[in-house]
């Protein structure tokens, strides 16, 4: 059954910054969507057995901060 988790990341200005977050947060494992709304600052993840600290990790090493 797929969840989905939304975070608050601050920081992201441009298609560069949601390029980084999305390409970092895809290749966890059990993600099968991404969506980045640069306005609100959302990042919504969508998939199965979804490990919150690993999404945490990747939106870390992409540079920004996951509130």
């Amino acid at each position: 059954m797929p969840e989905t988790i939304t975070y608050k990341v601050d920081g992201m200005t441009c298609d560069h910054c949601k390029g980084a977050v999305s390409k970092e947060l895809s290749s966890v494992s059990g993600v099968s969507a991404v969506e980045v709304d640069l306005e609100t600052k959302a990042v919504t993840v969508t998939g199965e057995g979804l490990d919150d600290a690993a999404l945490r990790a990747a939106i870390e090493e992409a540079g920004y901060e996951a509130a």
